[in-house]
């Protein structure tokens, strides 16, 4: 599995206890920045995550700012990315069961580094149960291709 993870400087701190952990469990990951604690717009590492996941070049992609929200609106607004916004294991284990989801975000101001540790865990293990859900993320699906066919 490969990962794609970026953050603006309100997720900076939170974004690197992620990636301690990606390289504790040998999970091959790249970072696409921010890279320091100075004021950044997250509108563009989010679509920098995004792009890479939604094109295929990484399965998974992990997302942080202050909040996770600003991250996740951004995140899905690129085609074929269902980002989630995860505070805590089991919301992180329904977006991959129920959801499939290919993104998950987070907040640093929201959450502390130990349940982030324990929320890319839930998601990362979590398998797609398909049957009702997969026809229920094909209809997210016809939904984002309508609109992009207008």
């Amino acid at each position: 599995m490969r990962v794609a993870i970026g953050s603006d400087h309100g997720g900076f701190k939170l974004k690197a206890e992620i990636i301690a952990y990606l390289k504790e469990r040998n999970i091959e990951y790249k970072d696409f920045g921010t890279y320091s604690i100075e004021s950044v717009d997250y509108p563009d590492f989010a679509r920098a995550v995004a792009e890479a996941v939604g094109g295929g070049e990484f399965e998974r992609g992990i997302l942080c700012c202050g909040t996770g929200i600003g991250v996740s609106i951004a995140a899905n607004k690129v085609p074929g990315i269902r980002a989630a916004l995860c505070h805590d294991t089991f919301s992180a284990r329904m977006a991959g069961e129920h959801n499939m989801a290919n993104i998950i975000t987070m907040g640093e101001r929201v959450i502390g580094p130990g349940l982030a540790r324990e929320i890319v865990h839930a998601w990362l293990e979590a398998k797609f149960a398909g049957g009702r859900h997969a026809r229920r993320v094909e209809k997210i699906t016809q939904i984002e291709k309508s609109y992009h066919c207008k």
